[in-house]
């Protein structure tokens, strides 16, 4: 028969029993409280299983948010504005020709091209911002991601937008923005 060596008893062990402290003696025998991901075992379904850190996690959640959302189609919308402004401009010219001999002349092309591009600038900045904060906000509220968001948040825009030029222009904005929201929601989802 062999004899079985005995390690010597652990002398934070021997503490815990002597100060009858058994929360850190349940932690000191069970672990520490803190999980390593090494340790999580995910079933792999499609190709590896990787594992968002942190940083990814904070990152996609501001991504995410609703003033991130609104504040990028506020920017892209400034842009598109940019560029159909400048479209518009050089199409139809708006000063108006008080002498037919007279032509215009690159300053006043160019000052009302600048006039024209920030001023569809600043609508579809503020188009953009505020259907995309209004949209956002209803499927957080909602908490569903579908076809009605899209037209809730038309309404809505179309409706503010509207108000400008009075109560009828408004209903009738809120439901033209709500048509044209639904259909271009309809026709991107069935694309996709």
């Amino acid at each position: 028969m062999s004899i079985l060596w005995r390690p010597p008893p652990d002398p934070n062990l021997s503490k815990f029993m002597e100060e009858n402290d058994y929360d850190s003696l349940t932690r000191y025998l069970v672990g520490n409280n803190y999980r390593f991901r090494e340790n999580i075992i995910i079933p792999r379904i499609l190709g590896p299983v990787i594992i968002k850190t942190n940083e990814e996690k904070m990152i996609e959640a501001t991504i995410e948010s609703c003033p991130f959302k609104s504040v990028t189609s506020c920017v892209i919308g400034y842009g598109l504005g940019l560029a159909v402004g400048l479209f518009t401009s050089s199409l139809m010219p708006t000063t108006a020709v008080t002498d037919p001999m007279k032509t215009q002349s690159a300053r006043e092309i160019l000052r009302e091209m600048k006039t024209s591009m920030f001023s569809y600038a600043k609508n579809f900045a503020i188009l953009g911002a505020v259907f995309s904060g209004v949209e956002c906000c209803i499927e957080s509220a909602r908490g569903k991601s579908d076809w009605k968001n899209g037209t809730y948040a038309g309404g809505v825009t179309g409706g503010l937008i509207g108000l400008r030029g009075g109560l009828k222009a408004g209903i009738f904005g809120a439901a033209g923005f709500a048509a044209f929201s639904t259909v271009i929601d309809y026709y991107m989802h069935q694309r996709g």
